[in-house]
């Protein structure tokens, strides 16, 4: 009996899927020009553009992915926000890069040539399984259609994302030949990789956030061993610095003052996905056997965000931040504060410094709790 198809396939289209939600008009051109003005990526319910399928794989390749994207039509992309408040304005943005971004470019050349002053993380077996575990989930999160808690629930970075939760739903269930779902995927990595100086601000993040989660899935769904891993890390690293550069922190967080809701989301994702980032080059690093250290190009950085910031609508997070606000002022709690303690410190800094970690731990969501569980264990404190 041959597969039903999709819902849509029988239904003549009429709007695209932001003026469905919207009830407004549309000229149903390919970019409809409501979606035009408004720089939203215009998709119509039912319509899924294959990727291109090299002619030496238009065999079983081709038909192995339309069969196993068929499912994908009704993707529910509205976790991605698609259909975003069209009050939100994600330009201008007025971010700054606290640190020198290129140290985070280098960062692969550590194992094999460390730096003066560089300090090892001492992982212990139990701490890589647990990060190993914890990536893994967020992967699979991805492969099952929902969103990881490194991209937040209004970005609007939509080519790059939607088509990479489309892409990775490949995976569920997992086929019987990986190498060419894996296939699939590199092909797609190397395209935004090459691409990626076409991209800015919350698109460039975009490419950052899916061509991490690609390469979560390669590793942890269809080959950790693959050699096209370790260049993905160091392509990976290049486009965290490229993000990186055009700002981590807002302005405003460093005053001590309100920023704006869609420059906040833009830095605190950005944050969330280096970490990200970091934890999966540690896994992969301890996979090959290398070394790791200490990310100390990252110190001066906030830790993740409250989980009331976080889950926060716009009037929410405003409320929430107000407090926020009340409590650390102009001195968020940073990520280095999670790290050993300095030689010479005071046994009264000590106590003050637990305090901070006390009060933020009162507030985290299920990342921030990842991230001082393998921090905890690691350097204790």
């Amino acid at each position: 009996m041959a597969p039903s198809r999709s819902r849509y396939s029988t239904t003549r289209v009429k709007a695209c899927q932001h003026c469905i939600t919207a009830k407004a008009k549309c000229d149903r051109k390919e970019t409809c020009g409501r979606c035009a003005l408004r720089s939203l990526t215009c998709s119509y319910p039912g319509r899924f553009r294959e990727p291109i399928v090299d002619s030496q794989h238009s065999g079983n390749s081709e038909n192995w992915e339309n069969s196993n994207t068929s499912d994908t039509l009704d993707f529910e992309q509205s976790l991605l926000q698609t259909d975003a408040p069209a009050d939100l304005h994600f330009a201008p943005l007025d971010l700054v890069c606290p640190i020198n971004s290129d140290d985070i470019k280098n960062r692969w050349l550590n194992s094999y040539v460390p730096l003066p002053g560089q300090s090892p993380k001492n992982y212990s077996q139990s701490v890589i399984n647990f990060v190993y575990r914890m990536l893994k989930s967020y992967a699979s999160t991805v492969i099952r259609g929902r969103l990881p808690p490194f991209i937040h629930p209004m970005q609007q970075s939509l080519v790059p994302l939607s088509t990479c939760f489309t892409l990775v739903r490949i995976c569920d269930p997992l086929p019987g030949n990986v190498s060419i779902a894996a296939d699939i995927l590199q092909r797609e990595m190397t395209r935004l990789y090459e691409e990626r100086g076409t991209y800015e601000s919350i698109h460039l993040l975009g490419v950052f956030q899916a061509y991490l989660i690609y390469s979560m899935v390669l590793f942890f769904h269809l080959g950790p061993s693959m050699p096209f891993l370790r260049q993905a890390m160091i392509n990976l690293q290049e486009i965290a610095c490229a993000t990186s550069r055009e700002g981590l922190v807002c302005a405003a967080e460093q005053r001590g003052a309100l920023p704006k809701w869609e420059s906040w989301i833009m830095a605190e994702a950005k944050r969330r996905t280096l970490y990200t980032m970091y934890f999966l080059d540690n896994v992969l690093s301890a996979h090959d056997g290398l070394t790791t250290y200490l990310g100390t190009e990252l110190r001066g950085l906030y830790s993740p965000s409250s989980k009331y910031l976080w889950q926060a609508d716009r009037n929410g997070w405003e409320q929430s931040y107000n407090s926020h606000l009340a409590e650390w002022g102009s001195e968020p709690f940073r990520l280095d504060e999670l790290w050993p303690f300095p030689d010479g410190i005071s046994e009264e800094e000590i106590k003050r410094q637990r305090r901070r970690v006390d009060r933020w731990l009162e507030d985290v969501d299920e990342f921030g709790t990842m991230l001082y569980a393998a921090s905890s264990c690691t350097h204790g404190g």
